[in-house]
């Protein structure tokens, strides 16, 4: 009896332990009867929920979890019940206070011998932070989600060996698929335009090989059937050891800049018809205000039979202008004949313009016709007129004034409807001054002026100029060339071509023969047609030249009283055109106003 006795007090202290145990522990313990009614709570729940324990025993403990969470907790639960299996779920759980936070709850089954479940053994942990922590993940996922699927770009990712893991909304509706179907076709053939699909294909798996970032165009099949242009980007994302792991892509619609540019194209070529439809000749490309001028003064000029002296600098296009003349006026069914002056010895001048009889000189074995003869009934172009030596301008001057001249050597006149267009890059006031030009022969030439704008003074043009010659010598080169990239653009436009039009025609001839790609790419040695010196020497040479210009501009300003043009002009007394000197005026910031004054 007495072991007994000793036995149960035993027993109860080691129960009693363990209550204290349990009760004192941090941790939240429960047990539950077979068939789920809760039958003990430690001291850290009753505190917690600030019930007594009658409060909660049996299924009255629903009181304390919330309210959107009673029906979907007590559902898993009964099937841990009738299943046998451990209970794993999570709720909120009404505080003394009256707020509430998130548990996670354990339940294990106890079984007899037999195998039948005797009790259920619980533990919850309290997981707020965590819950708070997974929300604010969630709401960030969602946010950033939201703004994957509402950017207009098609967004997508893809695997290290480029096989296709996620799109954005944007892509999917584009293509009018799942995100399964995006998996399984976002590389069908028949996707990509057949014009583009070699190169889209290509282009995939080369740059997935290679590993680097990469971009590239190509037309895309949309769900309603119609191609869009997409500019795709791709960027590889490496781990520590430089494997890559991830590759991220945009591809982005610019079908739009794809028909602008094409427009734009378009523009060009109705402006060449327009060109060519008012009789002006197809090679004179531009529409700045100073070349709109210049194409009104010749349709206007052009039906008359008047003499035009065309002056501007060197490689400005005056044949050009001179041709556009021709061939709007009366004569255009009949010849033109240019003659550069500067280019015939001075000996030989006299008899090419007008022919040679035989025996005229030496070396004359037949009688020669003349370029006024072979102008006959249409028109001759004079270029670089001021070279002429002064007997032949003698010649010259007959010509304009009588309608008639004699061949070298000759012995009777020979009459000629001809229409003479000179041209000059020379000062010919000033080369009157110096007296080799003769003065009644410029103003027979000079019936009606008309000055070619330098090509620094025609910027607007120089992207359409680009566009046409590299259209010409591309096609002479038989290669595919689309342009030039928008730095190479802006850099043309930024140099001030001292040799115009023709120093620019030779920048892109040379440009094409070397180029390798479709994009046009120019060395900036090639401006100026030097390699610039070391800045340590170029310098000081640089600023003596600059200061000794601007010495000599203004003593001719303060002697012609700050006028540029004209006979007394400072222009005239320098020898240069005034659109130079204007133009090296400014660039050297004199005040004109100043000599005026003086």
């Amino acid at each position: 009896m007495n072991n007994k006795n000793e036995a149960s007090r035993q027993a109860s202290a080691t129960e009693d332990s363990l209550r204290r145990l349990i009760d004192t522990t941090p941790a939240f313990i429960h047990t539950a009867l077979p068939d789920g009614a809760l039958d003990f709570l430690n001291r850290r729940w009753l505190e917690y929920v600030g019930l007594p324990l009658t409060d909660l025993l049996g299924w009255r403990w629903t009181v304390a979890i919330h309210p959107e969470d009673v029906e979907a907790f007590v559902d898993i639960w009964r099937a841990a019940i009738r299943s046998g299996e451990p209970f794993v779920a999570e709720s909120r759980v009404r505080r003394a206070d009256g707020e509430y936070r998130w548990f996670i709850h354990r339940k294990v089954p106890l079984r007899d011998e037999a195998g039948r479940i005797v009790k259920w053994f619980g533990s919850s942990i309290e997981i707020e932070e965590r819950k708070v922590a997974e929300e604010r993940i969630h709401e960030q996922e969602k946010e950033l989600r939201l703004m994957l699927d509402l950017t207009p770009q098609h967004i997508s990712v893809f695997g290290p060996d480029g096989s296709p893991l996620y799109v954005n909304r944007a892509a999917l509706e584009y293509f009018g698929v799942t995100i399964d179907q995006w998996r399984r076709e976002v590389f069908r053939r028949d996707l990509a335009h057949p014009d583009d699909r070699e190169h889209f294909l290509g282009e995939r798996e080369t740059r997935f090989r290679n590993g680097a970032p990469h971009e590239f165009e190509a037309r895309l099949l949309r769900h309603d059937g119609t191609f869009r242009w997409f500019l795709f980007r791709l960027n590889p994302l490496k781990d520590d050891r430089g494997q890559i792991t991830r590759w991220y892509g945009t591809a982005t619609d610019i079908e739009d800049r794809k028909r602008a540019e094409e427009g734009i194209k378009k523009e060009i070529f109705v402006l060449r018809e327009e060109i060519d439809k008012t009789s002006m000749f197809e090679e004179i490309v531009g529409v700045s205000p100073p070349l709109r001028e210049v194409l009104s003064h010749v349709s206007k000029v052009a039906p008359m039979d008047s003499t035009v002296l065309i002056t501007g600098e060197t490689g400005t296009g005056k044949e050009l202008v001179a041709r556009a003349i021709h061939k709007r006026s009366k004569r255009s069914a009949r010849a033109f004949v240019s003659v550069n002056c500067a280019a015939i010895p001075s000996s030989l001048i006299a008899s090419e313009l007008f022919g040679h009889e035989k025996g005229a000189f030496t070396g004359a074995v037949q009688r020669r016709q003349g370029r006024f003869e072979l102008a006959d009934g249409g028109t001759i172009f004079l270029d670089e007129v001021g070279e002429l030596p002064a007997e032949t301008q003698i010649m010259l001057l007959r010509v304009l004034e009588e309608r008639e001249f004699e061949r070298v050597g000759g012995s009777g006149p020979i009459r000629v409807d001809v229409r003479i267009l000179a041209a000059t890059n020379r000062n010919l006031q000033a080369a009157i001054t110096n007296g080799v030009f003769r003065e009644d022969l410029f103003y027979r030439l000079n019936v009606f002026p008309l000055e070619v704008p330098p090509l620094r003074e025609r910027q607007a043009d120089i992207p359409l100029l680009v566009e046409y010659f590299i259209h010409r010598y591309a096609q002479r080169a038989g290669k595919r060339i689309r342009g030039l990239s928008k730095a190479m653009s802006n850099l043309l436009q930024a140099y001030d071509w001292p040799g115009n039009i023709r120093e620019l025609q030779n920048v892109i001839e040379r440009a094409v023969i070397v180029a390798d790609s479709d994009t046009l790419s120019i060395d900036e040695r090639w401006l100026g047609g030097r390699a610039p010196r070391p800045s340590a020497v170029a310098t000081p040479s640089i600023t003596t030249l600059a200061t000794r210009e601007k010495d000599a501009i203004e003593a001719a300003l303060r002697e012609s009283k700050g006028r540029v043009a004209g006979p007394f002009g400072a222009a005239a007394s320098l020898g240069v055109p005034s659109s130079t000197l204007e133009s090296k005026i400014k660039a050297l910031r004199i005040d004109k106003r100043h000599f005026k004054s003086a």
